[in-house]
């Protein structure tokens, strides 16, 4: 006598759909069928919006008086600094322009106005020259509390003060330490040579020399000598 086929999977079926009778789902709940074998559909990434697209830089100001309002109000890259910002004053035809890097510990209103500034007098007096006679360019508006032009701000920085360059079109330029020499020069000018250097660059031919900062000649007075040679070569040319 054969055995009775075992139906005990009709029993568990018969509970699984009485249970959710119990539940309250006595109905399909897509209109469609579903294949429930088939694989399913990758999901949609989520749509992302569109890149804003960059607004054109402003263009920088044409005239001296509008760049240095500029530089010393709020959108300045030395607005931030916490240090004060310090202007050069505008001089008509000046004889010779000269490159800094910022202002003193000192300066709150004048550039220049502490013991480098004194020196730099001297030095200028020394070629027959004074300092309303001279237009001053610094890199930096404010003095940085490090006492270095910070590194992620001196592209801004350079570009700027080329547009005042550019704006006093200077014939002869004189560039005071490192951080003007590398900005006009190039890291390769440093240290300074006996060379004057002719830059076309500022709406003009310019004739550049470039010496050691008189902060640098108060710490080290040896050096005065050879910076007398530049005053000199930049003052009378390069027939010495």
């Amino acid at each position: 006598m054969g055995a009775e086929p075992d139906n005990s999977w009709h029993k568990s079926l018969a509970s699984v759909l009485e249970w959710w009778d119990a539940a309250g789902v006595d109905m399909l709940v897509e209109d469609e069928v579903r294949d429930w074998f088939a694989k399913p559909a990758p999901l949609r990434p989520e749509p992302q919006p569109e890149p804003a697209v960059a607004a054109a830089p402003a263009a920088l100001p044409q005239t001296l008086p509008e760049l240095i309002a500029w530089r010393t109000g709020e959108a300045a890259p030395e607005a931030g600094w916490h240090t004060p910002l310090v202007a050069p004053a505008i001089v008509a035809d000046p004889v010779w322009t000269i490159f800094v890097d910022m202002p003193e510990p000192e300066d709150t209103e004048t550039l220049w106005s502490g013991p480098a500034g004194a020196l730099l007098d001297r030095m200028l007096a020394a070629v027959g020259l004074a300092r309303d006679s001279v237009q001053l360019v610094p890199l930096c508006f404010a003095r940085p509390l490090t006492g270095q032009v910070p590194a992620d701000a001196a592209p801004r920085l350079v570009e700027l003060a080329g547009q005042f360059l550019s704006l006093v079109q200077p014939k002869t330029l004189l560039l005071l330490g490192h951080a003007a020499t590398r900005a006009v020069l190039g890291p390769e000018a440093w240290p300074p040579e006996l060379r004057l250097h002719d830059v076309n660059r500022y709406e003009t031919t310019t004739q550049v020399v470039a010496t050691y900062h008189p902060r640098s000649l108060i710490e080290r007075p040896a050096a005065k000598s050879e910076t007398w040679k530049h005053l000199l070569l930049l003052s009378r040319g390069p027939s010495l």
